[in-house]
């Protein structure tokens, strides 16, 4: 008798148990939404849509919104789809984190006004007016003489990354030129000093070391920068020296997108 009180007490520990967890399975599920936003599916967690009180994903998940269903049942929004892995990263972060090279800064704030989601909006506009700012402001690269700053090259450009990409390879062309002498040269933020930079009989500047061993010309360098340029989508304005007459002959290049 005490075997099958114990026995129905057993079994009716584990009934409740088992509901307990449908239930909680249940509540899982239904903590988890699907949106085809622009046709591009996205399933996430109701508390990541409703982070920010009174924006428009947040009064869609609590039915203050009326929103349309696809033929799944899953909410549909007419908007970029795919724009809004922008805008889900942020809910989940709560902060802006876009990848490098992102240029859609006016696009993704229209959906943020959208979205209702002002903090994001205002953090959008604010990097697009540092760009823009930062690609109106001209940044440049010199090539020089440690003994005489005269002689060399310059390079302006209004993309400071370019300037960095530009300096790096001319760096690394020098480096293997030098063949382990990188003492022969110093680099700054801006500037590139040889230390034994002269000119040559026929008026052609050439980079040597201590021996007079010959390691490359300025021309060289010169038609590195011009290649990258033309690559990256720059395109080359005149010489910024016009009496030199020729590219290949001036002491500064200026490139602009």
């Amino acid at each position: 008798m005490e075997r099958k009180i114990n026995r129905r007490e057993k079994e009716c520990e584990e009934k409740h148990s088992n509901s307990e967890g449908s239930e909680q399975d249940k509540e899982y599920k239904t903590s988890l939404i699907t949106l085809n936003v622009g046709g591009y599916l996205y399933i996430t967690q109701k508390q990541t849509l409703t982070k920010y009180p009174d924006s428009f994903l947040e009064g869609i998940i609590n039915g203050k919104i009326m929103c349309p269903f696809d033929a799944d049942g899953h909410y549909f929004i007419d908007r970029d789809g795919l724009l809004f892995r922008h805008i889900l990263n942020f809910l989940r972060n709560g902060e802006l984190l876009l990848p490098e090279g992102f240029r859609e800064n006016q696009l993704l704030a229209q959906e943020a006004d959208f979205f209702q989601l002002k903090v994001l909006s205002d953090a959008v506009k604010s990097r697009w007016e540092k760009e823009q700012l930062a690609s109106r402001e001209t940044t440049f690269l010199e090539i020089t003489d440690s003994h005489d700053r005269s002689q060399g090259l310059r390079i302006f450009c209004n993309a400071p990354d370019f300037i960095a990409k530009i300096k790096s390879r001319i760096v690394l062309v020098s480096k293997s030129r030098l063949d382990g002498f990188p003492e022969e040269f110093s680099v700054s933020s801006n500037i590139i000093q040889f230390k034994y930079f002269i000119k040559s009989e026929n008026g052609t500047r050439l980079v040597l070391k201590e021996d007079n061993t010959f390691v490359c010309t300025l021309e060289t360098l010169k038609f590195e920068a011009i290649m990258m340029a033309l690559k990256c989508g720059f395109r080359l304005l005149t010489s910024l020296d016009c009496t030199k007459g020729s590219i290949v002959h001036s002491d500064a290049l200026h490139f602009i997108k």
